[in-house]
This record gives structure tokens, C-alpha cells and sequence, in this order.
């Protein structure tokens, strides 16, 4: 299927179709970008293995996903007393929490039903999983508009003209709307500031390659795909003037978790005195963790580096360390894009500060 006839710039990442006894569609993403196809999620095992292996990926996408698997979990085995829907509930929602670990939107999405569920016991079943749903689709454009919102804050960052690097993807693929970093981006061009993308390809699921650029292409934005390897080079021939990165879980303090390279990428940009930003919804941050030290780190198959994409790249036996996030420290990042505004300096003062305004 050509891609660029059958897709509009405005990828809709995933839909919910129906009623309480709907299904959820999205893109199987690790197919782009050579192939568009669509699957269904009848019911909450196929969600589970579709965050696992990628399907859907991206903090915020992975928490609306969770957030459907709940309903889809209900529509069978919730029973016709009470204690049994909540059990049901409880069990899909750890269930589905086991599936990727650093990702805290997904933990924030499951932990949102379940307090609904908690605060309205008043209801029957079937009114409390219509309320489910509603929730799950309010999760989902809150998100649309957050990412609006970042865009917008941004985009004031950036110059006519300037390059810009970015590590793996954080666009509409990622979220439910534009994007965090690619948000401003898309942003940016919009008002017509002329910028030029450095997307790196991302090893070693080349979610750069495969996905970044190829939104990016869709909005018609200048791109030029590099291997990791090349960040720092380019960024010595001063073809970059600013870094802008997503985030899969930022703690108190600021410390990002973000697809593993990010960090070394922030210490090139700190070498070569180009500012490196963070942009993500305020519903990536856990409060709960000082620093990023504590941020659980997911380790993956050592196949997906040793058989990337079928292709056998590494004799047998050989070991395999396959982190899929690492931490970059507040102190290399200039500063988090959310949708209340910038947070700068990056200091646990000010993420408070910000994080308890209302959104720009």
C-alpha cells in the first residue's frame, strides 16, 4: 500500500469504534513505513501484546491505549454483582500495567479508571463501564489538546532557519495529536520559520528512520535521516541549533527517561553549547520519584539487536545488554516544553512551579 496516497498528514493513531461493546483500531507501527495496516483489539490480551511489541508506542499513545484495554477487559468477565466488576477491573488493569514499565502515562491512565471506578460505586455495571469509556475518550483529547498546546510553547523557541535533532519519535504516532517534540515542529513550520529536521535513525528499532521521518515528510518538513553515530558531527559542522526530544517518565527533579540515546545526545548538545529540550504532557511527570535514578529502565529481547527486522547481524551466543530507555540528568536539559508552559531552569522548584499552573 503507498503510504503517502492513503494517508492524510493527520495520522490518526488509534480510534475507539462503538459503544461499551466497541473495539479499538490502530496502526501497527512496526510495519510503517513500508507498510500501512490497521488491527483491532477485540479485547484486552491483543492491547496488552500490541504495547509490548510496539504496535502502538510513545508515553502518551500507550496510555490511551491502556486506557481502552481497561473497557475492552470489561466486556467480559466483570460478572453481574459488584465484587466481581471490581475484581475485573483490578485484574485487567494489573495486567495491562505489567506489559512496559518505564512508560508512566500508562500507569497514570490505569490508575485515572481505577479512581473513577473507586469514587463511583454508586453506579450499576454498565452505567460504570459507559463511565470507563467516557474517561478513556477524555484521556484521549485531553491529550490531543496538550499536544496543541506544546507545540505552540515550543515553536517559541526556535529560530527562522535553525536545525534541529531529534532521537527517536515523539509525533502524532506517539500521542493522539502532533506530538511532543514534533509538535513543535510542525509548529514551527506553520508559521513559517523555515526550519530543517535532523531526525537520528535510533537503534535499534529505527524509529527515527521508519517513523519520524516519515511524518515529518508527510507535512512536507525538511528532514535528513543520520545514524545515531553521526549526532556529534553534525552537530560540529553546526548544522544544529537546538535539540528536541520526547520523554517516557520525568521525575521530580527533571531527570528524563527517554528512548535509549537520548542521553548521549544530551551530552553532545552540552559539549557543543546547543540547548537540548524536553517536550512532554504534564501526565509524564511522576511526582512520586526525586530523581531519575530511581525510574525503572525496561530491558528488551537481545533479538532485537542481534536479528534487527529478520536479518541475523551478530554471530550466536553472544551477549546482549538491550536497554530501551536511558536517563538523561536536569542538568544537561535546557529546558521541558508542557502544555503550562516551560519549565526553566529544570530544579524541582520550578517543576512544581509550572506543573501547578493552569495550561497555557
Amino acid at each position: 500500500m503507498n503510504l503517502e496516497n492513503e494517508l492524510s498528514p493527520e495520522v490518526s493513531t488509534m480510534r475507539w469504534i462503538g459503544g461499551t461493546d466497541g473495539h479499538l483500531k490502530m496502526i501497527d507501527q512496526t510495519l510503517l513505513p513500508m507498510e500501512f495496516r490497521e488491527i483491532d483489539c477485540h479485547d484486552v490480551e491483543t492491547v496488552w501484546e500490541a504495547i509490548k511489541k510496539l504496535r502502538v508506542r510513545g508515553a502518551p499513545a500507550i496510555g490511551i491505549a491502556a486506557a481502552y484495554g481497561v473497557v475492552l477487559g470489561l466486556q467480559t468477565g466483570a460478572g453481574s454483582e459488584r465484587i466481581d466488576f471490581n475484581q475485573r477491573l483490578t485484574e485487567v488493569s494489573s495486567y495491562l500495567a505489567e506489559s512496559r514499565p518505564t512508560a508512566v502515562n500508562l500507569f497514570w491512565a490505569l490508575d485515572r479508571l481505577e479512581t473513577l471506578a473507586t469514587n463511583s460505586q454508586q453506579l450499576t455495571n454498565s452505567e460504570m463501564h459507559a463511565r470507563l469509556l467516557e474517561e478513556a475518550q477524555r484521556i484521549e483529547q485531553e491529550d490531543l489538546e496538550m499536544c496543541q498546546k506544546i507545540g505552540e510553547v515550543g515553536a517559541a523557541l526556535l529560530s527562522k532557519g535553525d536545525g534541529v535533532l531529534t532521537h527517536c519519535n515523539a509525533g502524532g504516532l506517539a500521542t493522539s495529536g502532533g506530538g511532543t517534540a514534533l509538535a513543535v515542529f510542525f509548529e514551527a513550520a506553520r508559521q513559517g520559520k523555515a526550519i530543517h529536521v535532523y531526525a537520528d535513525e535510533t537503534r535499534p528499532l529505527l524509529q527515527g528512520a521508519r517513523l519520524t521521518t516519515w511524518e515529518l515528510m508527510q507535512r512536507e518538513i525538511p528532514v535528513t535521516l543520520i545514524c545515531d553515530s553521526m549526532a556529534g558531527w553534525v552537530m560540529q559542522e553546526e548544522k544544529i541549533q537546538a535539540v528536541v526530544t520526547g520523554a517516557d517518565r520525568i521525575a521530580g527533579n527533571g531527570d528524563a527517561a527517554n528512548k535509549i540515546g537520548t542521553y548521549s545526545v544530551a551530552l553532545l548538545a552540552s559539549l557543543h553549547d546547543i540547548p537540548f529540550y524536553i517536550a512532554a504532557p504534564s501526565s509524564t511527570f511522576d511526582l512520586s520519584l526525586e530523581s531519575g535514578i530511581q525510574i525503572p529502565i525496561e530491558e528488551r529481547l537481545a533479538e532485537e539487536v542481534t536479528h534487527g527486522f529478520g536479518k541475523q547481524t551478530a554471530p550466536d551466543g553472544v551477549e546482549v545488554y538491550n536497554p530501551a530507555f536511558d536517563v538523561t540528568p536536569a542538568k544537561y536539559i535546557t529546558g521541558i516544553i508542557t502544555e503550562r508552559g516551560l519549565i526553566q531552569p529544570v530544579t524541582t522548584a520550578e517543576v512544581l512551579r509550572v506543573l501547578s499552573s493552569d495550561p497555557v
